[in-house]
């Protein structure tokens, strides 16, 4: 089955949906600017020009030519990084996702994103060193909410292959292989080195994914059992329970309490056990646990008091 079969198979785009493809110009969001162009009815593109490289503007005639070439409306969005913007991936990953987010809303369409099953185990392996968690080994979903990601089965040999056999152009970001970026070190060196080990390193590694995914959806099924809907825990029941429930009760309160992800909160587990009554404990993460007549809660860290 070709790619693009594998994708139409997939279920996550179908030919009367409405779909907004983030298009960077690189292979893999042109593979799917095709593919989706070739089975939805309805398809648009979004490019972000940030300015940040000598290519930019290249890289954005390269995609008008691409999508007249396509038939596919395209829009342009441009963004200037503002001076405390911090960590430049994570700025221009927030701005892609937070532009894409808007105009599919706006169009009530899904928004498809060009990730591939390398990218998928690039993440795994990164996140797993970076942020030991299980949720560390289940990676991307290939659907959230509007979001989906269509070539999460695909690897970027495959997305290469479909380029070139289609005859069509793409631009390279040398910056995805600068070793200046903690991912780019993990494409160079380490999924080299897994494929050396295994030709379907990749491929393993995303399947594992795939099972734990399911796992995980059990785990969370246990979670919700041990707290029965409530957003506290006794001291006394939370020791009775397995340690690796306990961990994961711990996290679910501290992450419901906060509204974000809090993965430094199963590693104070012990230090939470030990607490006595009428304390309190900053784990990270903005997470804080509070005991109070033996009944254990979370609530967010408050702010540092700013000093005139």
């Amino acid at each position: 089955m070709d790619l693009l079969e594998r994708v139409r198979a997939g279920g996550l785009i179908g030919e009367d949906d409405r779909v907004i493809v983030l298009l960077s110009g690189g292979r893999d969001s042109v593979c799917l600017l095709d593919v989706v162009a070739r089975i939805a009815a309805d398809v648009r593109a979004l490019h972000v020009n940030y300015g940040l490289r000598e290519e930019a503007g290249a890289d954005e005639a390269a995609c008008r030519a691409l999508c007249a070439r396509l038939a596919v409306p395209l829009e342009v969005q441009r963004a200037e990084r503002p001076a405390d913007a911090g960590n430049l991936q994570a700025w221009a990953r927030d701005v892609r996702y937070g532009l894409g987010a808007q105009l599919a809303a706006r169009e009530d369409a899904l928004l498809a994103a060009g990730h591939t099953a390398t990218d998928q185990a690039e993440t795994i392996l990164y996140r797993l060193a970076s942020s030991p968690s299980r949720r560390a080994l289940l990676g991307m979903q290939a659907s959230k909410g509007r979001l989906v990601r269509p070539l999460l089965s695909c690897t970027r040999e495959e997305t290469r292959a479909h380029c070139l056999t289609r005859g069509l152009p793409w631009v390279d970001d040398a910056s995805n292989e600068s070793d200046a970026f903690a991912r780019a070190r993990v494409r160079a060196g380490l999924v080299p080195a897994l494929r050396a080990v295994h030709p379907a390193a990749e491929r393993n590694v995303v399947r594992a994914a795939e099972l734990l995914r399911e796992e995980a959806a059990v785990l969370d099924e246990v979670v919700d059992t041990a707290l029965a809907g409530r957003d506290h825990i006794t001291l006394d029941h939370l020791r009775i329970l397995p340690p690796a429930l306990g961990r994961l009760v711990l996290r679910r309160l501290a992450e419901e309490a906060v509204g974000e992800l809090c993965p430094r909160v199963s590693g104070r587990y012990e230090e939470v056990l030990d607490l006595s009554d009428h304390a309190m404990l900053d784990l990270g993460d903005g997470a804080r646990a509070v005991v109070r007549n033996g009944t254990l809660r979370f609530e967010r860290t408050p702010p540092l008091p700013v000093h005139g």
